[in-house]
């Protein structure tokens, strides 16, 4: 008798989510799928509004990562207008961008995913979250705390806002750094650097303990995407895309994100709103890519930051080369921090962010943009096609989340194959399923624009309709 588990919805996430576990007649998963289910239609109730609105419209598409669309929607509007930003407005925006990381990768380490295996997989559920953790190490906690407040306030400093700061348009920024927001942010540098090196010993240490986590959280071979600059360094403002594949050879380098509807095709399924992005020349679903902190570290040749390049060659030597364990997202995050922080350093003593000659003027001079970024959660598209009076006539969005989607499914699929035994859903396996999405740090605001949450309800349901087991997280 085939059998079927609900995890409805998925904890610890932005958004809202289910999971459901397919068992075969012999009672062995069969399948795991990830479901996204509730939907706003973002793309489309931005159909009529003048291009020059959206850098602001689509940075409320989500709480925690508006930096990230308000950057990519100003580079497509920079398209659109036709110009070469001034070289002040570059170097803006990517401090901006570098506080964003800093603060969404402390977020998803310290709140979302190091109670976990801080306290325990198996552990009270009221109480493995950032409560618990402060409860429990309150110095660690508090750094966490303070280095998300960090980025933050670099976000703030710029846009005069911690969230949704409407400060990228079309053409450049909007305003620069005053003496005042560079006094600070050299003073908090050292304290921000010091706390990224402790989570960085910390979770080294603590690998010893997770070796089956690395293994059965997502190992898998795939391909990886991300943007890389010309000669092969990290990037995460502007650059080329490059896939690689999991033995670290380039698939494909130098690709243009005008062009990305010639590699990147987007399927769909009935039973998500999340889109199914995959590597269109291998087509779906054997396209399979993953995007974000794991696959930046993957596909780049170095850092440019001797910190993070100290730490990067470290990472692949405990990974064996490429890292196809998506839990060693975790890992990538920190490092990323690290380099954001030590770009972070270098861009405070460039005279350029005082500058006030930071915005080019024009008028509408093409009738379709396409701009690309680098989100914490990855590679982020925003396509837009106007009309003469700039008026936007379609939108496309491509989502990290979304293009991590196959993956995501994946890792559930092999969690719950190694984890689960017979009928008993037990309060460890539940959280590991759920701990490899959260390696991915999903955000479900951005990929479907989904609003809400409530409690864990788990059912395991036969063939015949009957619930031969549940469970009820409140």
């Amino acid at each position: 008798m085939s059998k079927k588990i609900v995890i409805d919805p998925v904890t610890r996430i932005e958004g809202h989510a289910k999971i459901s576990i397919y068992l075969s007649d012999a009672g062995e998963v069969d399948d795991a799928r990830f479901h996204v289910v509730e939907y706003r239609g973002f793309e489309k109730f931005c159909e009529g509004r003048p291009f020059t609105e959206m850098a602001g419209i689509t940075a409320r598409i989500c709480g925690i990562c508006p930096v990230s669309h308000l950057l990519a929607s100003a580079k497509t509007g920079d398209k659109i207008l036709a110009v070469k930003i001034p070289p002040a407005a570059e170097k803006l925006r990517r401090l901006m961008n570098l506080g964003q990381i800093t603060q969404s990768h402390a977020l998803s380490f310290f709140h979302l995913s190091s109670p976990d295996w801080l306290l325990g997989w198996d552990s009270d559920p009221a109480q493995r979250n950032v409560f618990g953790l402060i409860a429990a190490d309150p110095d660690l906690a508090r750094a966490g705390i303070r280095l998300r407040q960090f980025g933050q306030t670099v976000i703030e400093l710029l846009g005069a806002k911690k969230i949704h700061a409407a400060w990228a348009v079309p053409g450049g920024v909007r305003s620069p750094l005053s003496p005042g927001g560079i006094a600070w942010i050299r003073e908090r540098l050292p304290e921000s650097r010091a706390t990224v090196k402790m989570a960085l010993d910390l979770f080294k240490n603590l690998m010893t303990s997770l070796t089956t986590e690395i293994e059965q959280f997502g190992q898998f071979p795939s391909l990886f995407m991300g943007l890389v600059s010309k000669n092969g360094l990290w990037e995460h403002y502007d650059g080329q895309i490059r896939f690689t594949d999991s033995e670290g050879n380039i698939v494909a380098d130098g690709l243009n994100e005008d062009d990305y509807q010639d590699y990147l095709g987007e399927a769909v399924e009935k039973w998500s709103y999340l889109k199914f992005p995959y590597y269109q020349p291998l087509g779906y679903p054997d396209g399979i890519y993953r995007v974000g902190p794991l696959a930046r570290v993957n596909i780049c040749d170095r850092f440019g930051t001797p910190e993070a390049d100290r730490e990067l060659q470290e990472f692949r030597a405990r990974a064996g080369g490429i890292a196809t364990s998506s839990f060693f997202y975790h890992y990538a995050r920190l490092i990323e921090i690290l380099a954001a922080l030590e770009r972070i350093e270098r861009l405070i003593d460039d005279p350029d962010i005082t500058s006030r000659r930071v915005r080019a003027n024009a008028g509408i001079n093409q009738l379709e943009g396409i701009g690309v970024s680098e989100a914490p959660r990855g590679t982020l598209f925003h396509h837009y096609q106007v009309d003469e009076n700039g008026l936007i006539q379609k939108v496309n969005l491509i989502i990290a989340t979304g293009q991590n989607n196959l993956a995501m499914n994946k890792t559930v699929a092999q969690i719950a194959k190694h984890y689960l035994r017979g009928t008993e859903i037990t309060e460890g396996m539940l959280n590991r399923v759920e701990a490899g999405i959260r390696a991915f740090d999903p955000c479900l605001s951005c990929s479907t624009h989904a609003a809400g949450q409530m409690p864990l309800h788990v059912q395991l349901i036969g063939s015949d309709g009957t619930v031969l087991n549940e469970v009820y997280r409140h």
